[in-house]
C-alpha cells in the first residue's frame, strides 16, 4: 500500500486490500449480470465528479466447460448517494 498523496484526477495505484464498502459498490454496479462471475482482487480510483473504480477481477463463465480469465472491470460512482454503474468489463490478455 502507498502513502503517496494522488491528486483529483489522477489514478491511484492498485491496492489489493478491498474494503467492504470496495465490495458493495462491486456488487451493486454488477447486480444482475449473468454468464460470468467476477471476483474483485485489487482496485485504483480516480476522483472526478464521484469516482471511478477499475477493478482487477478473476472471471469465471458459467458455461459447462468454465472458463476462467482475468479481467478489468470499469465502474463509476457518482457524487452524492447515487448508485454506481457498469461502464465497461475488458478481457486482460495474459
Amino acid at each position: 500500500m502507498s502513502n503517496e498523496t494522488v491528486s483529483v484526477g489522477q489514478w491511484s495505484e492498485y491496492n489489493f486490500e478491498l474494503s467492504p464498502a470496495d465490495r458493495k459498490i462491486f456488487e451493486a454496479a454488477l447486480h444482475g449480470l449473468t454468464g460470468v462471475r467476477y471476483t474483485p482482487v485489487a482496485k485504483a480510483t480516480q476522483v472526478v465528479a464521484g469516482t471511478n473504480y477499475s477493478f482487477l477481477s478473476r472471471a469465471v463463465t458459467a458455461t459447462a466447460t468454465p472458463q476462467e480469465f482475468a479481467a478489468k472491470v470499469r465502474i463509476f460512482q457518482p457524487l452524492h448517494d447515487g448508485q454506481p454503474y457498469l461502464r465497461e468489463i475488458s478481457r486482460l490478455e495474459p
